[in-house]
Parts: C-alpha cells; sequence; structure tokens
C-alpha cells in the first residue's frame, strides 16, 4: 500500500494552492493530490456556462505566492482555469496529481497515527487504498455530480430544452431563442447579459431580488501598479487594497444596513433610470451581506436590461407549461429554453466517510476548529473559504497553518494533533451565519462553530492572519500525542530544547 506523509484532496484553486504552500513551507512532506474528475481546476473546469467568471476580484481570488497579470479583475473562468492549471505545471505540481481517483473514506488508526484512504477510480469503480500521516480536504462545498433543482410542477410537459448551469450542453444553441433564467443569484445574473447578446429574448425570472452592485472590469489602480511597480509588490498593494476595502464595507453593511441598502438602490435607479421598479426588482427582503452580494462587472446586466434584450420578473412560479411557464399571477412567459440557475447542492467533505479506530465520525457532529479543523478527529484539515470575501484568502491561510502544524509536530517528535473541546462554556452556533437558501438546505449536515476562540469563525482575513500564520500552534486546545513514539517525542523535545 503506497504511503505519503500528507493526502490532498481536490485539484481545483484550493488543492493545488495547498500542494504549493506543502512544497514551499514544508519541503520534506511527500505528497500525493487525489482528484476525481480528470482535470485540473474544480469549479473553474466543471462550470461552462456562458460569461462564466470570478465574482471576487483576482487580486484577492488569486493565489498570495503568484501575481495575477492579466488586465481584467473580473476574470472569466476559462482565464482562472488557465491561471490555476499554470500554477501547477509551472511548480511540478501537476506530477503529483492521480486523476479518477474519488476519495470516499478514511480510516484512522491511533496506534498507527495514520489514515487509510480508500477511492474509486475511474468508471469501473477500482477501489484503491493509500495510507497517509495527515489528509487535507480541498474538495470545495458542493457536489460535481449536479446542482440543485427544485420540484417545478409540469417539467415533463415543457417541450424545449431545461438546463443547469452546472450541466451545461456544449452545443447549446440559444441564438434567436426565447430564454428564461430562472434565479437571482451570482450565476443567473451573469447568464442573463451573456445570453442576452444572441437570444431573442432573455428573462430573469426571481422569487425574490439579491442585492447587485456594478463594479468595473478592469481595476484602473491595479493595472497602474503593474506598470509602474515590479509584478509581485504591485500585487501585494493591490490584494491589500482590495482586502481592506472589502472588509470596510462588510463591517459597514453590518453595522449601518439601512444606510448601505440606501445606497446600493440609489446606484441601480441611476443606472436603469426613475421608471424602473427597482422597489419590485432589486430590493431584497434582508439586509446587505446577510447573504453575498452579487457582482455586475462593468454594468453589464443594467445594460443589457435597458437595452430591451433582457428583462426581469419577479414572481412565483405556478407550474411549467408545454411552452413556457405559468406564473401565481396568472401571467405565462413563452420559453425555447429554461435555464434553472437554483443554485448548489452544498456537501461537506465531498460525503467522506469517516472512522477512528473502528467507530464512524459523523463530520456534522464535529465542531470547527479555526474554520479548518475538527473537534476530535486527528491530524485532519480542510479548505473553506470565506463567505463575505475571496474564497483563496482563507485557503492560503489554512495551508500555511497546516505547513505550521506539521512542522511543529516534527520538531516536538509528535505524530497526531487533536483539536479537543474541554471548555463548558463554549456553546454551539450554526457554522455560517448565512440566509442564503443553499446554506439552509445545508444546515443539518454542516458542522458547528463555538461561541469564542478558537472555534468561532469570524470571516475576517485580517483577524485570521493574526490567528493562523503569527497566532500559537500549542494553544492549549490543539492536543498533541506520539501514539507509537513517546520516547522518540522526548528525545526531539531535548534535541529542540538543546
Amino acid at each position: 500500500m503506497e504511503h505519503f506523509d500528507v493526502i490532498i484532496v481536490g485539484a481545483g484553486l484550493s488543492g493545488i494552492g495547498a500542494a504549493y504552500h506543502l512544497q514551499t513551507g514544508a519541503p520534506k512532506k511527500s505528497y500525493a493530490v487525489l482528484e476525481g474528475r480528470e482535470a485540473i481546476g474544480g469549479t473553474w473546469d466543471i462550470f461552462r456556462y456562458p460569461g462564466i467568471r470570478s465574482d471576487s476580484d483576482m487580486y484577492t481570488l488569486g493565489y498570495s505566492f503568484k501575481p495575477w497579470r492579466e488586465a481584467k479583475a473580473i476574470a472569466d473562468g476559462s482565464s482562472i482555469r488557465n491561471y490555476v492549471c499554470e500554477t501547477a505545471r509551472e511548480n511540478g505540481i501537476d506530477k503529483n496529481i492521480r486523476f479518477s481517483h474519488q476519495v470516499k473514506r478514511a480510516s484512522w488508526s491511533t496506534p498507527d497515527a495514520r489514515w487509510t484512504v480508500e477511492a474509486e477510480v475511474g468508471q469501473e469503480k477500482r477501489v484503491v487504498r493509500y495510507t497517509c500521516n495527515f489528509i487535507y480536504m480541498c474538495s470545495g462545498y458542493y457536489s460535481y455530480a449536479g446542482g440543485y433543482t427544485p420540484e417545478f410542477a409540469g417539467r415533463e410537459d415543457f417541450k424545449g430544452e431545461i438546463v443547469h448551469p452546472q450541466k451545461w450542453p456544449e452545443n447549446l444553441d440559444y441564438k434567436n431563442k426565447r430564454v428564461v433564467v430562472i434565479g437571482s443569484g451570482a450565476t443567473a445574473v451573469t447568464l442573463v447579459p451573456e445570453m442576452a447578446k444572441e437570444a431573442a429574448q432573455v428573462v430573469m425570472l426571481q422569487r425574490s431580488p439579491t442585492y447587485v452592485v456594478s463594479r468595473p472590469g478592469e481595476d484602473a489602480f491595479a493595472n497602474w501598479l503593474r506598470r509602474n511597480l515590479p509584478a509581485k509588490l504591485a500585487y501585494g498593494i493591490a490584494r491589500w487594497r482590495n482586502v481592506v476595502m472589502s472588509l470596510a464595507f462588510f463591517k459597514l453593511a453590518r453595522a449601518r444596513p439601512e444606510r448601505v441598502k440606501k445606497g446600493l438602490l440609489k446606484l441601480i435607479r441611476k443606472e436603469l433610470g426613475p421608471d424602473y421598479d427597482v422597489q419590485t426588482h432589486f430590493t431584497p427582503r434582508y439586509n446587505p451581506w446577510d447573504q453575498r452580494l452579487c457582482l455586475v462587472p462593468d454594468n453589464d446586466l443594467f445594460t443589457s436590461l435597458k437595452s430591451g434584450r433582457a428583462s426581469v420578473v419577479t414572481d412565483h412560479i405556478e407550474r411549467f407549461t408545454p411552452t413556457g411557464i405559468l406564473l401565481k399571477s396568472g401571467k405565462e412567459i413563452a420559453a425555447d429554453i429554461i435555464v434553472t440557475a437554483t443554485g448548489l447542492q452544498v456537501e461537506l467533505l465531498s460525503n467522506l466517510e469517516v472512522s477512528i479506530d473502528g467507530a464512524a465520525r459523523p463530520m456534522a457532529r464535529s465542531m470547527s476548529y479555526k474554520g479548518m479543523m475538527y473537534s476530535g478527529v486527528p491530524n485532519f484539515a480542510s479548505a473553506f473559504g470565506y463567505t463575505n470575501a475571496s474564497w483563496t484568502l482563507k485557503a492560503d491561510l489554512t495551508s500555511e497553518y497546516v505547513c505550521r502544524l506539521l512542522n511543529f509536530m516534527d520538531a516536538h517528535g509528535y505524530r497526531q494533533c487533536m483539536p479537543v473541546l474541554n471548555d463548558p462554556s463554549v456553546t454551539e452556533e450554526p457554522w455560517l451565519d448565512f440566509s442564503s437558501g443553499y446554506v439552509q438546505r445545508a444546515a443539518d449536515i454542516l458542522p458547528r462553530q463555538g461561541s469564542k476562540r478558537p472555534w468561532k469563525l469570524y470571516q475576517n482575513y485580517i483577524l485570521d492572519l493574526f490567528t493562523l500564520r503569527m497566532g500559537r500552534v500549542d494553544d492549549g486546545v490543539m492536543e498533541f500525542s506520539a501514539p507509537k513514539g513517546k520516547a522518540v517525542a522526548a528525545e526531539a523535545r531535548e534535541s529542540v530544547a538543546a
């Protein structure tokens, strides 16, 4: 059975970044990346719908160690995929990836201080096993098998095509067709202006509005920095500027929600004009940042609405009909193609089955430690990004911390680390403080967070920077042991002290 010091699960944005950090931060560690699909890129390889792009700027969505060099700050999906693949290729990470390895089970043995990882390989689902000392899950937060689609009455009656953005048909022809996009989130506001370029008419059908904010596709300040400063310095300045600005805006939204709401709606009215019904179509029932804001680069959504090639309808669906969608108001929208941009199906750790010393360990019962490890689960971490900022900001910090943790264990002769909740004053709270549908649907399968450090998620990059990059690894909550090598551990501690 092949053995590695670390097994990374997933070869997407997080997994490739994790491999880079491991190579540079803990270079003596052997590792393999197990990827369920046959390509690098994760999200940015799976989603191929028209207009697919980031909803975060690339100065923060990009890796801390690899400057983003293109002019567009809000990048298209293929550019991000190329960036991830280039990172893997430049650093030799691609040579350590095992493709078509769908990780299913992980079993921990305390006497051996190691995991046995089972994966199903290829279409025949041949089972292979590896052992490792540490598992680092970088598999994202949603099911790759398919997205979430509600049950729509009469779906089978519709004579046109129904597609979900996660399974976009390669040759879907929507030119001069009538298209209805169901949804109001990031995917919908991306699809509508892009499809409106060729479709006869595109309707964004939403049950309720989402906050939409526009910003330029290119960051003029960042591009000026790139022209006048060395690439890494320019990238670092732009990155920190955007981090601080986004964090300040989030804090303002939470502290003064009415003020921020008023400002956002004022900007939309300015774009769409005084006659547009902003109250109905762009005024949510919740406060800003109770759900993630939708980014519109270069006003593309508003431009398509003003041109008449796209429109927004706010109503509830009664049923699908042979020629479109009947609404509860009695109105019917004609359609040749219906796109169900209705969200993702959240999965915790890709539904990995975990057992510890022969006993099943449902991860949903665990409490999250520093947003990256789990109470009572040894030598196991996962990358999970911010809900209020770019995913990679937290993924980078998590990878740095994993390297610090591994190096600390080596220096002291430890073979096992495990966060242990021994503080009775810590109370449980939901893992994510978000009202988004995909979060609420997954409430029962997600772990919990605690009411105070280090169990609380602060969704604050600057605070996490101090905690994960500079804070103590042996914080009194993380317990270390050497199940099969106490003498070795004592000898290593004496060596370090000397």
